[in-house]
């Protein structure tokens, strides 16, 4: 008999140490390290960053299993077998005096819930008081690639229904513990992709809270007190998440637990968007094209929008010869240039700012639909095409990077170009300035930058050419 149990279902592959009782490593079996490295990748460990869940029992003057308690098992392996939908795993403590604690670990088949049920039996011919918690405790670690300082978050979160959806980050924990009653609520560590959250039952009032020991961040639940009567049973339940953020699963486990797929204040159009990447996914197969698609439609929504910047830009560049000569001839003077300048624009009925307003429109979109692409764990290791095998990491070879700081080259060519000098160089080294950034981003996120872009040139050719077609007839 071994001082560890393993369980082992068609998703999870988890260690329990009989030292506690507690799910202290859990393997999710269907995501890998990596696409060259077939380990399943290990979201709880006692390792560095470490990562557990821990649940006990507290008693009110009375002897009760706590998070460190020893344990008995009647198996070292427990495995989810083909045709067994359930699988429970049974651990014993008891006391001399007659309290018996049997805490049951409740697997199901293609699931990362995990229930967790305490069956407290007192033989002891006295009342016994106690309560549950639950908690889940980590060190810090930052994941997830980000934009200019825009990561993905890694830390703690609360829900109630309330307040919804609610960040607890490592240092919320270090500047003061939290302590708030809720019920219909859960608690979860987060991180790119992956989470871990205790949700406990419905229409109980639960205490929250958080501390910080020695370096380990502690963030969890305590059920109210129950009285077991002598002769008599009580029982605690809870159950724990522990895997991927894939939203469907998520939405069903819990009221706002989809919520950990971190779109930030843009959820509102992010939502949106994945739901129609998934849609397109559901019908293509591949992310990589469903990206694609997805950018084309959302250009297609804009199109007229973006007609009419582009329409204003290239009368702007056809204007710029007749505007460089009033500069030069007014260099001296610099509110009659302005004056003349205002005068041409509005004999041509040139709008200057009408090609930034359409744009500004569409920001929010496009930085919506880039941390969809960000958060999403259905992209992590999934393969566009030939030598892009995982559109969750950077393009091994760089091209895709490089493709986008083309589009974004030949793009500033269509722009009218800026009258100032200084303006125009800087503007000119953006390209390679954006082609050194995006090196570093996951190339689903490169190609759809890729995508807009190409789009985005095919559509002002387009006018730009009609437009000066017209002019010279």
């Amino acid at each position: 008999m071994t001082d560890t149990v393993r369980v082992t279902t068609d998703v999870l592959d988890v260690e329990i140490p009989l030292a506690g009782g507690n799910i202290r490593q859990a393997d999710l079996l269907e995501h890998t390290m990596a696409i060259d490295n077939d380990t399943p990748f290990r979201l709880l460990g006692n390792r560095d960053p470490l990562f557990v869940a821990q649940i006990g029992l507290v008693g009110d003057n009375a002897e009760a299993p706590g998070h460190s308690a020893a344990w008995q098992a009647g198996a070292d392996t427990y495995r989810l077998e083909g045709g067994q939908d359930q699988l429970e795993v049974p651990l014993r403590w008891s006391t001399a005096t007659g309290v018996t604690v049997t805490r049951r670990y409740i697997f199901e088949r293609d699931s990362y819930v995990v229930r967790v049920v305490h069956d407290v039996e007192n033989a002891s011919g006295e009342p016994w008081r106690g309560y549950q918690y639950s908690q889940l405790r980590r060190t810090t670690e930052t994941e997830g690639p980000g934009f200019l300082g825009a990561a993905s978050y890694t830390g703690g979160v609360i829900y109630s229904p309330a307040e919804k959806f609610q960040k607890i980050s490592f240092g919320d924990m270090e500047d003061e513990d939290l302590s708030r009653n809720i019920a219909d609520g859960w608690l979860a560590m987060i991180q790119h992709y992956f989470l871990a959250a205790w949700v406990p039952p419905r229409d109980t009032t639960l205490r929250y809270y958080s501390r910080v020991s020695r370096g380990e961040y502690i963030l969890g639940q305590s059920a109210p007190w129950q009285v077991v009567a002598a002769g008599e049973t009580g029982r605690f339940e809870n159950r724990l998440f522990v895997g991927p953020k894939e939203q469907d699963r998520l939405a069903d486990v819990a009221e706002g637990l989809q919520l950990a797929v971190d779109y930030g204040w843009l959820t509102i159009i992010s939502k949106p968007l994945f739901i129609a990447l998934d849609w397109i996914h559901d019908i293509v197969g591949n992310w990589g094209w469903s990206i694609i698609l997805l950018t084309l439609g959302i250009k297609l929504v804009f199109y007229k929008l973006s007609e009419t910047s582009y329409r204003s830009m290239a009368r702007m560049r056809k204007l710029q010869p007749e505007m460089q000569k009033l500069r030069e001839r007014y260099s001296d003077d610099k509110q009659r240039m302005n004056q003349e300048l205002m005068t041409l624009y509005k004999k041509e009925k040139v709008n200057p700012l009408g090609g930034c307003l359409p744009i500004l429109i569409q920001i929010p979109v496009f930085i919506a639909l880039y941390w969809v692409l960000l958060e999403s764990v259905e992209l992590r290791q999934a393969p566009w095409v030939l030598w892009i095998n995982d559109l969750s990491v950077r393009d091994p070879f760089y091209v895709l990077p490089l493709l986008m700081g083309a589009t974004m080259f030949i793009q500033q060519k269509l722009n009218p170009a800026p009258m100032d000098p200084i303006q125009q160089k800087i503007m000119m080294g953006l390209p390679l300035v954006f082609t050194v950034f995006f090196v570093f981003f996951p190339a689903g996120l490169v190609l759809y930058w890729v995508t807009n872009n190409s789009l985005s040139i095919l559509q002002q050719w387009v006018i730009t050419r009609r437009i000066e077609a017209g002019a010279k007839e």
